[in-house]
């Protein structure tokens, strides 16, 4: 945990969002996390939350390749629909953790550097 040690704040970032992802906000509290720990003040802070928040996806993205794996096996008129909607969600999903990871990171960023 160094200051511009930017992908271990990013990896323990990524933990604490995957481990608190039962709370509706894990994405804020860990990018929270990858923020104040990087050290650098809320733009870099941000900058790593961001970061954070794309490794932190990354368990859903595999989830949803493995669904898209399965496609083949139905009717193509259905694995069309499921396809673009397994696009649609994951699109939602990696804004929604990156942006909220951003967001988190800035607070961090911005509460190690007042304080």
């Amino acid at each position: 945990m160094g200051k511009d040690d930017t992908l271990l704040n990013a990896l323990l970032g990524a933990l604490v969002t995957v481990v608190l992802s039962f709370t509706g906000f894990s994405p804020i509290l860990g990018g929270a996390a990858a923020g104040y720990l990087q050290q650098n003040g809320p733009g870099d802070g941000a900058r790593v939350g961001a970061l954070s928040g794309l490794v932190a996806s990354l368990p859903v993205l595999l989830v949803f390749i493995l669904f898209a794996g399965a496609l083949p096996f139905v009717s193509l008129r259905i694995a069309a629909a499921s396809f673009v909607f397994l696009v649609f969600v994951a699109v939602f999903v990696v804004g929604y953790t990156v942006a909220l990871s951003a967001a988190g990171g800035y607070i961090g960023g911005y509460v190690e550097e007042e304080y």
